[in-house]
């Protein structure tokens, strides 16, 4: 999803929800009975007619903008503010992450490789606070809580899913950028230290060290369903980007298996770790 737009791959068909194909629909119902085209409804509303599409066929999450001004074109009768209301399921979290936040609690097996910030799963609260300090534009003190609370929700599921497999691929210099002064860095390896002793956990370090790697594109995200479904997420600086098509996930994997080759082991990376924490 991209900016709250369940995004596609780069090939395939976009996902969707239920709730956003209901809340599509119904647009469309109001649309069509007013006797208007959607260029003509995108006029009115001021979204181009491919939006329009997208929130009627449950592609896109539809901005307060567009729902605010199809109430007015509607007539204000408070049933698609009411109905927007139903998307927001999981506060705390981003529109487009909710998704994959909902897979995650029952996956099987999660792959993460990161190269901007540590993983939310791994996070600090500590960490966290800091990523949440500086974000823009700024965040009130109810939303940062509201963030923190979702995380460390989600960071529930390395112990409470001890059947799931999480492996994670770090690039060491999101260690040495010390994001939040050396006293947060300290805490931050220590508690790595810590989740990583788990069964169900392998932490890798991609080190500096390591030039050219096989991640070089960017953050990823894969995780298998129960039912031994493969997807993956990838995210930016405003959005996410929903990947289920089988080729794209194919290469996606290629590269992780790569990544954690050319990665340093599971004790390397623990020992890079301990070095790391000495220097603080």
């Amino acid at each position: 999803m991209v900016d709250g737009v369940v995004g596609t791959g780069t090939a395939g068909e976009p996902e969707s929800s239920d709730s956003l194909r209901t809340f599509g629909a119904v647009v469309q119902g109001l649309r069509e009975h007013a006797g208007l085209s959607r260029e003509e409804f995108g006029e009115l509303v001021r979204f181009s007619k491919h939006t329009v599409a997208s929130v009627e066929l449950g592609r896109r999450m539809p901005d307060a903008e567009f729902v605010q001004r199809a109430e007015e074109v509607f007539g204000r009768t408070g049933a698609l503010q009411r109905a927007a209301g139903c998307l927001e399921r999981q506060p705390g979290l981003a529109a487009w992450f909710r998704r994959w936040a909902g897979l995650e609690r029952t996956a099987i097996t999660l792959y993460t490789y990161e190269c901007r910030m540590i993983p939310g799963l791994l996070q600090t609260e500590a960490y966290a606070r800091a990523l949440f300090a500086n974000q823009l534009p700024p965040l009130d003190d109810g939303q940062i809580e509201e963030r923190w609370a979702a995380r460390a929700e989600r960071q529930k599921l390395l112990k409470g899913r001890p059947n799931t497999a999480f492996s994670f691929i770090l690039e060491e210099h999101l260690f040495l950028r010390c994001l939040g002064g050396e006293g947060v860095t300290r805490e931050l390896v220590d508690h790595l230290q810590e989740i990583a002793e788990l069964r169900n956990v392998e932490v890798q370090i991609m080190p500096v060290a390591q030039g050219a790697h096989a991640g070089l594109a960017g953050p990823m995200q894969l995780l298998e369903t129960p039912e031994n479904r493969w997807l993956a997420y990838n995210e930016g600086q405003r959005g996410g980007q929903f990947i289920s098509d089988p080729k794209e996930i194919s290469v996606l994997h290629r590269r992780y298996a790569r990544m954690r080759s050319q990665a340093l082991s599971l004790e390397d990376s623990l020992s890079l770790l301990q070095r790391m924490r000495g220097n603080l």
